[in-house]
């Protein structure tokens, strides 16, 4: 399956990082750190906004292990301000370097040319990419819950939580949405994509939605390809979107964005 293959190769990795910067130097580089942009509160809802529009998490992704590269380069200081300025609210780095073609280095290069709290999204299964994602410049991490114990997830979202970065809990059945309610995390993230397939249905979301407590975030994750998807789990209940792929493929990632946000249609309306 394509995840043993993904987890080999990140504990592979983490092992190689380990040894060239110890736990000791990240730590310290924590501490000498800006403090992180408030990527909760860029998707929180505010007293009166009940009529304000889909909050989107545009996600910079150069390829994926099922659908191959969707860029040859990722021009970043293009992209990240082109999605802001089209009405992003966060970003989300994709850091994974074998099977999605990522780099840690991607984090430094988005911080410096937007002002959005950025999500770095990898394969979290060890307390050193933790503070290696705070390091980095990161505002916020993914943690998968069907990749960690019950208790783990609940140390990681924790110590994301000491660090004053947020932590997105991302789930994909109700028992593993139990898991991170279990575990405190106020951002819930419903993957309508099955990591075992990598099959996508919207139904996802909203089977699981009503199960959510209404004092977290839930935020849609991945098959979002049009404004008809977005409208599907709008109407749903649905307010906070990552949006990736659909976009990344599109040669302007900007028009692309507000098409899918209702403010701009791109190619006759089609998106």
């Amino acid at each position: 399956m394509f995840l043993d293959r993904i987890l080999t190769a990140c504990r592979e990795r983490i092992e190689e990082e380990r040894r060239r910067v110890p736990l000791a130097v990240l730590m310290d580089a924590v501490r000498e750190s800006p403090r992180p942009r408030d990527f909760y509160g860029a998707l929180a809802p505010v007293q009166g906004d009940e009529h304000r529009g889909p909050r989107v998490i545009a996600e910079l992704k150069r390829a994926s292990p099922s659908r191959g590269v969707f860029r040859r380069s990722m021009e970043v200081t293009r992209l990240a301000p082109a999605l802001e300025q089209a009405g992003a609210v966060a970003l989300s780095v994709v850091t994974e370097e074998t099977y999605f073609r990522g780099r840690l280095e991607l984090l430094a290069a988005a911080k410096g040319c937007t002002s959005l709290p950025l999500l770095r999204k990898d394969f979290i299964i060890d307390e050193y990419q933790v503070y290696q994602s705070r390091a980095a410049g990161a505002d916020a991490l993914l943690l998968i819950a069907r990749l960690l114990e019950g208790e783990q997830l609940g140390e990681y979202v924790a110590l994301a939580r000491e660090l004053e970065m947020s932590a997105l809990v991302e789930v994909h059945s109700e028992k593993e949405l139990e898991k991170a309610l279990g575990s405190g995390a106020r951002i819930i993230g419903v993957n309508n994509r099955d990591l075992d397939t990598f099959a996508t249905d919207l139904e996802t979301t909203v089977r699981l939605l009503p199960l959510i407590p209404p004092d977290r975030i839930v935020v849609a994750e991945s098959g979002i390809s049009t404004r008809r998807d977005m409208t599907v789990l709008l109407d749903a209940g649905v307010r906070v979107f990552l949006i990736g792929e659909s976009r990344m493929r599109a040669r302007d990632v900007g028009a692309k964005l507000r098409a899918l946000l209702g403010t701009e249609s791109v190619d006759g309306g089609s998106c």
